[in-house]
């Protein structure tokens, strides 16, 4: 992919560097595809806060917490367009018999919208409300879905999206690893509370995807093209299609987030996880250590931050931050001339 970096993108990389000193995290990027051109690539900091820490740059692997979910929301549209999932309002426990009791009624649709309304205490499920009338950010539904991956493909999802994903788009710097690398960022299991959880699988299973910015950005890119890369079609547009149409119950109140396979989808609420400015058809992705990958069909572009963040520091409200990160960046995209 082509480079034609310049400064008119500097105010952004002055936004990300200036919240990452707000945030505490040391290290940060951010990389930029627009029309098929790579117009900025941004690299701060170091891997830790040690003296003599590796410095930031574009092999370096970032821990991207819950963007992993975008994955597994890939290979559950691949699942139905092989035919092993006839629609996602098939119930759950169809594919999944262990389950029948605990969440009768809860659809793929609901899982994958977060309207599921299943709560895990002690082993066991609850109904935190009704399913599909309400939402609410919680990982029961993500966990069966893992497991509806490797019931239906025999593989495990890291091993899926290898194969079907990984390998064909060439993305090389992504991967759930377990073992130190000195390209990755590891200083989140250093601490006790870590946010990331744990880390001894390499399944997929767990909240240790790491990926570098340029990777991310391929992830979003992939998605803008609808499996297109370099004029060949490497998966069907049907399969990101479904990805990015609204999916959410129309029982699940408006005034709630919106969201596609996982994604977030551009909407007027006040739940809403992208910036206000931002045009209708945008899409993004977030994870708990302050990465994103915005995708903004409007302006044929794709938005990537990287973060390392470890905590919610005083006086950082971490919504509005993702707000105004998406706004600065339409801002820009929107006076880009090449």
């Amino acid at each position: 992919m082509n480079k034609n970096r310049n400064d008119h993108f500097k105010p952004l990389n002055e936004y990300v560097y200036n919240s990452k000193m707000k945030n505490e995290a040391t290290a940060a990027a951010t990389y930029i595809i627009k029309d098929k051109v790579v117009v900025d690539e941004w690299y701060s900091g170091t891997h830790d806060s040690y003296v003599g820490s590796r410095h930031v740059d574009e092999k370096t692997q970032f821990n991207v917490g819950s963007i992993r979910k975008t994955y597994l929301a890939l290979a559950i549209s691949l699942l139905i367009e092989q035919g092993k999932i006839r629609t996602i309002d098939d119930h759950i426990v169809t594919y999944l018999e262990e389950y029948e009791k605990a969440v009768e009624g809860t659809s793929i649709r609901h899982l994958l919208t977060n309207s599921h309304g299943l709560i895990e205490t002690d082993n066991h499920f609850e109904r935190e409300f009704p399913v599909g009338e309400s939402w609410a950010y919680r990982s029961p539904g993500i966990t069966m879905l893992i497991k509806l991956v490797k019931k239906l493909s025999g593989q495990d999802l890291s091993a899926f999206m290898k194969s079907h994903v990984f390998n064909p788009f060439q993305l090389n710097e992504t991967g759930w690893k377990t073992e130190y690398n000195e390209d990755m960022i590891y200083n989140y299991y250093h601490y006790k509370d870590t946010w990331v959880g744990p880390n001894n699988s390499d399944k997929g299973d767990q909240s240790n995807l790491f990926i570098s910015a340029r990777d991310l950005a391929m992830w979003g890119y992939i998605h803008l093209e609808k499996g297109c890369l370099h004029d060949k079609q490497i998966l069907p547009q049907r399969v990101f299609e479904r990805i990015m149409t609204p999916q959410t119950p129309i029982t699940v109140p408006a005034h709630f987030p919106l969201n596609g396979f996982i994604w977030w989808l551009q909407n007027d609420t006040p739940l809403n996880q992208l910036g206000e400015d931002l045009p209708s058809c945008s899409f993004q992705i977030l994870g708990i250590t302050g990465c994103i990958c915005l995708v903004i069909p409007k302006y044929n572009a794709v938005v990537v931050r990287m973060y390392n963040q470890l905590n919610e520091s005083k006086g950082y409200d971490y919504l509005k931050d993702i707000r105004e990160f998406g706004n600065v960046a339409n801002d820009l995209l929107s006076t880009y001339r090449t």
